[in-house]
């Protein structure tokens, strides 16, 4: 058992050795001035911008009835896709099939009191021809098949409306989309004077998604461009993210820009269009607008390199001495979340702390290492550590 201890005891005693031994303290295997420096080289940049956003269908289409009763079916259900014409609701229709059986009635006999009149008039014609009747009969009966022909058109009149009034109390889909909810149902008594639609019909074939930009976004955009419809035309493909944090599968399209800013806020209204062949997308959701951007032959550094101070950034520069100072740089207000593109501050060739700069002062002179080099003794780091808990472990169980 002695045996098996010292040689475990010696093995981490190596292996303590070869990651230096205990060096550099607050930093695990470094030396104390020994840190990852990043010579500054230019590329290309892909950064995004998000902006939240609400989800619209093409048109949300209220359905409300025209005339009042009790619905006596419902033809439909929440979330059916429906197409124009449908059937949605039908309304108790007794009443309104007998006032159209009542206005037929009204013609006919209008009909029939217009032949009549007719039949009068030519016969008074033929009369004051032979001088049998004077003026004021043939007057008489002229005016009497006038107001037959007018009593005619007056029921005809009143017999369509009867027939239109029939036809309200089936409410069909005005547009093929989706039905939204249903508040009423079977027995339900509705009128003209609802406060709540029976349904809205949403066309969702494509979906119309709207966003804020702000003033200066806007500007800068239009300059760039060279007019407010050329940017709208060099707009890139935009993305959507959705409530649950994943990126809908097809991307969208800025189709207009509000004219009018908003005096309030200082933003301005934006509109992008996305197809929605699955149905995925339901009017009135949420998410977000992801706007990529490129930037050619930038100066990126990792965020790690940056030390924020209210609103200004700050990094360590190496001079040719090795020793740093406190530099203040701007960033740009895109990034990746991993990345900062610098705006200025930095050039080509500069060299970058990118590691550990919270242990740093200004005018502190470094070991510079690579980038690579530091990773190789991060993980030495790391296996001294793991060492070190072993030896704890073997104390523990074999005891002092």
């Amino acid at each position: 058992m002695k045996k098996v201890k010292v040689l475990l005891a010696a093995a981490v005693a190596a292996v303590l050795v070869s990651c230096g031994g205990g060096k550099g303290q607050g930093k695990p295997g470094f030396g104390d001035n020994e840190y990852a420096v990043r010579t500054i080289q230019s590329q290309d940049a892909a950064t995004e911008t998000t902006y939240p956003a609400t989800v619209k269908g093409i048109q949300d289409v209220e359905i409300r009835p025209k005339v009042s009763g009790f619905i006596t079916r419902l033809c439909v259900k929440e979330g059916q896709t429906v197409k124009a014409g449908q059937l949605l609701f039908v309304i108790d229709n007794v009443t309104y099939e007998a006032a159209v059986r009542q206005a037929k009635a009204a013609v006919n006999s209008a009909k029939a009191q217009l032949n009549t009149s007719r039949l009068t008039y030519e016969n008074s014609e033929k009369l004051f021809k032979n001088n049998v009747i004077g003026t004021y009969e043939l007057q008489s009966a002229k005016n009497a098949l006038a107001t037959a022909e007018a009593a005619l058109a007056q029921a005809e009149a009143a017999y369509t409306s009867a027939k239109q009034n029939l036809d309200f109390c089936y409410v069909t889909s005005p547009a093929s989309g989706v039905v939204g909810n249903l508040p009423y149902r079977v027995g339900a008594l509705v009128s003209a004077s609802i406060q709540q639609p029976l349904t809205t019909v949403s066309d969702i074939s494509t979906m119309q998604v709207y966003f804020s930009v702000t003033e200066k976004d806007l500007l800068a955009m239009t300059k760039q461009a060279g007019g407010l419809n050329a940017a709208i035309s060099d707009y890139p493909a935009v993305k959507l993210r959705l409530a649950d944090g994943t990126v809908y599968d097809h991307p969208g399209r800025v189709a207009t820009v509000s004219g009018v800013i908003d005096a309030t806020t200082g933003t301005v209204s934006v509109r992008a269009d996305f197809p929605n062949p699955s149905h995925l997308l339901k009017s009135g959701a949420s998410g977000s607008i992801v706007v990529p951007h490129v930037t050619t032959s930038a100066v990126v550094i990792p965020q790690d390199a940056v030390s924020q101070v209210q609103d200004k950034h700050f990094v360590y520069v190496v001079g040719k001495d090795n020793k740093v100072k406190y530099t203040a740089v701007e960033v740009s207000p895109q990034d990746d979340g991993k990345t900062y593109v610098i705006t200025k501050g930095l050039s080509v060739g500069d060299r970058v702390v990118v590691a550990g700069i919270t242990s740093l002062v200004d005018g502190m002179e470094i070991k510079p290492l690579t980038e690579a080099q530091y990773a190789e003794k991060l993980k030495k780091a790391e296996e001294l550590g793991k060492a070190q808990g072993d030896l704890g472990e073997l104390k523990k169980a074999f005891g002092k």
